[in-house]
């Protein structure tokens, strides 16, 4: 089969690690170029996939003939002038969340998006995770009746450790933080399993004020991005949802999604630390029986485990996106689902700064208002 959508991957740490072998592995994508300022490294890295082209300017990536899609995997404050310009070029487009530092960035890349007609899409890979799918088959079929309540907790220990060094992701106007790195695919996942949000109350902390500068001798400077999220949402059928977020919580449980009703109960669940997809399990129980793991079936189960379990499900987002390329409409999770996890993400802000529960716009009416 011909690889006949030629992409050009913008960043190269997530992206090598997972944009550039998940590409590879698609037999519809061929990964044309890289993009790295630094010049030196894009050559290395091309040398290394046995990639045609390296490059160190944007412009010059977006102008080469081969280029046709790109995918974006850049610190989230360089998101919004990238995208821009990509889409400006015309390319189709995949981008890592958090989509922007803001929610009327997104809306504008959203609108520029649909006017140029391009296929642009948002790596929320929960929505492709086997277990994850499977939850969401039981709450459309209504297993735990009405809903009473929806717990998250996503407790890792990823940055708990003092001495992981200063950079980008410790400052907030970076878009560093919990926040932007899972809330941004937590928010997403509460939009497509439940529905969408009235309103929220939040509190961000920061946990770990300081840290080392490894560009000045390990000189302590100061963190202003969040390590813990506390949020409480009213989703707009009236179900109460209390979601916790943290990245600094040694030994903390996991990720688990929680949902109890009138007729059941479903908890989906990892404790693995060192991989956020491998091993989730579903479990289920009828009113009165204890909970039990159901299997998921085979229909919905990988074709491939890799070591880095983030791959697998990248390669059906690929897939998605291809299959939206190849029929020229847009594919969930667009830019417009990008746009609400983002709006979520603001709102989310507001409310801590000051002290106060934050209405939720309907995402339709965010997106004409601008």
């Amino acid at each position: 089969m011909n690889k006949d959508i030629g992409v050009a991957v913008i960043g190269t740490g997530f992206g090598e690690k997972i944009h550039i072998p998940g590409f590879q592995k698609h037999p519809k994508t061929q990964v044309v170029a890289v993009y790295n300022r630094d010049l030196e490294k894009a050559k290395a890295i091309a040398s290394t996939h046995n990639i045609a082209q390296a490059c160190d300017r944007l412009q010059d990536t977006l102008a080469l003939p081969d280029v046709s899609a790109v995918s974006i995997s850049t610190p989230p404050f360089l998101h919004y002038e990238m995208a821009k310009l990509a889409l400006q070029a015309g390319k189709h487009i995949l981008l890592e969340k958090p989509m922007t530092l803001t929610a009327e960035e997104a809306r504008e890349l959203y609108q520029l998006a649909a006017a140029k007609n391009v296929v642009a899409m948002m790596d929320f890979e929960f929505r492709f995770i086997p277990a994850w799918q499977l939850l969401a088959e039981y709450l459309a079929q209504g297993y735990v009746g009405q809903k009473r309540l929806v717990k998250i907790d996503w407790l890792v220990s990823s940055r708990a450790d003092a001495s992981r060094p200063w950079n980008w992701y410790a400052q907030k106007d970076k878009g560093g933080g919990a926040l932007g790195a899972i809330g941004s695919h937590a928010f997403d996942y509460i939009s497509w399993l439940f529905g969408s949000v009235g309103r929220l109350s939040a509190q961000l902390s920061t946990a770990i004020s300081e840290r080392p500068d490894p560009t000045s001798n390990g000189q302590l400077k100061p963190v202003d991005a969040d390590d813990t999220c506390l949020v409480m949402l009213e989703l707009a059928d009236g179900t109460p949802c209390q979601m916790t977020i943290s990245s600094v919580t040694y030994q903390g449980r996991g990720h688990f999604v929680e949902v109890y009703g009138d007729r059941g109960t479903l908890v989906l669940g990892s404790e693995n630390q060192k991989d956020y997809v491998h091993g989730f399990h579903l479990k289920a129980a009828p009113v009165g029986k204890p909970l039990s793991e159901v299997e998921i079936p085979n229909r919905l189960i990988f074709s491939r485990n890799y070591s880095d379990g983030r791959l697998a499900p990248f390669i059906r987002v690929v897939d998605e996106w291809v299959k939206g390329i190849e029929a020229g409409k847009e594919i969930t999770p667009s830019f417009k689902e990008g746009v609400y996890s983002q709006l979520l993400m603001d709102l989310t802000h507001q409310s801590h700064e000051t002290g106060t529960w934050v209405d939720v716009p309907k995402l339709e009416e965010f997106l004409t208002a601008g």
